[in-house]
């Protein structure tokens, strides 16, 4: 199988191809082949090194869709995007990257199948931001998607064309939606969302870390370790079980900012919590303001997709594979 994935320098597409280094069969199948594709130059372990093939590539680009379209890859992992801050402070960067590249890379597939018949996987990083307020206590499977920035309303068009182009037999296409992914490793982001990543990482290396909202602040997390197990899932699965609503929820954990904090301490200790510092961001706190807090996920979890249950586990997540065991 050959294998592309787009985005393979960022968090979790660095993430899976690690993952597909240390098990060679976890998508289920051999792999002769991988394309790994992104605006830098993407790490390639040691373990894939010989089927390995690096391209820098800006999806919105003209041509560039088509160009990897012509490899003509079994199985796409789309992650290539700009986070939700940057893409709510630049307009034009946003929809060009995010909507654009994302329809270029369908309609090249569309018409690379016009030379030839193919059908490959397109597994597509989506997000809660598609959902806007208001919201009832726990959103279900069944909630209209009505976003509230620009990032929610590129990836929700995105959901609707994947579902389309599915529907119409271009490609096999599934939608992950993610929760905020903490904690990221690496430095601070653009993200809107990235002070949950930043509160827990950076006391944890003994640094200061700066809380821009309230503790009262709720929201819906799993770890990059769940990440790539949901997309690891979705290579993996019968797509016939998901049926013609191609994009999932994922599970994840509800959990408020207080309740970060006191996980941090249970599991670091009060000095690490004194590292955080609380100084508000009228804009974040607006931007989070209108973020879901917590769903049903159900038709992900009858699939067999999973995430943690508690924040003890997601800091343990951290230190055990960022960290190696140790704080």
């Amino acid at each position: 199988m050959h294998v592309m994935v787009i985005g393979a320098a960022g968090m979790i597409g660095r993430k899976l191809v690690e993952k597909i280094g240390l098990e060679a069969e976890v998508l289920g199948c051999g792999i002769d082949r991988l394309t790994l594709v992104d605006v830098i130059a993407s790490p390639v372990p040691a373990a894939l090194a010989s089927i390995s093939t690096t391209l820098t590539v800006d999806l919105s680009d003209a041509g560039s869709a088509a160009r990897l379209s012509g490899l003509r890859p079994d199985l796409i992992f789309h992650f290539a995007a700009i986070v939700s801050g940057e893409a709510e402070a630049d307009f034009d960067k946003g929809y060009s990257t995010n909507l654009d590249g994302t329809r270029s890379l369908f309609e090249a597939i569309r018409h690379e199948g016009q030379k030839e018949p193919y059908n490959p996987r397109v597994i597509f990083a989506s997000s809660i931001a598609v959902f806007g307020q208001p919201f009832p206590d726990k959103i279900g499977d069944d909630f209209f998607t009505t976003p509230l920035t620009s990032y929610g309303t590129q990836k929700a068009i995105c959901e609707l064309l994947l579902s389309d182009y599915s529907r119409r037999g271009i490609f096999d296409g599934i939608g992950i939606r993610l929760p905020t992914i903490c904690i990221r490793p690496g430095k601070p982001n653009k993200a809107a969302s990235g002070f949950f990543s930043n509160i827990l990482r950076e006391p944890l290396a003994h640094q200061e870390a700066v809380l821009p909202v309230d503790e009262s602040v709720r929201h819906w997390f799993a770890s990059p370790r769940s990440a790539v197990g949901f997309f690891i899932h979705a290579a993996r699965i019968d797509s016939s079980r998901i049926g013609p609503r191609r994009n999932l929820t994922m599970p994840g954990l509800s959990a408020l900012v207080g309740e970060e904090i006191e996980a941090l301490r249970r599991v670091a200790g009060e000095k690490a919590v004194k590292l955080i510092r609380r100084e508000i961001d009228p804009v974040i706190r607006s931007i989070v303001s209108g973020w879901a807090t917590d769903f049903g996920a159900q038709r992900a979890t009858a699939l067999g997709f999973k995430a943690e249950t508690n924040f003890d586990e997601i800091i343990r997540i951290h230190i055990d594979d960022e960290l190696g065991g140790n704080i």
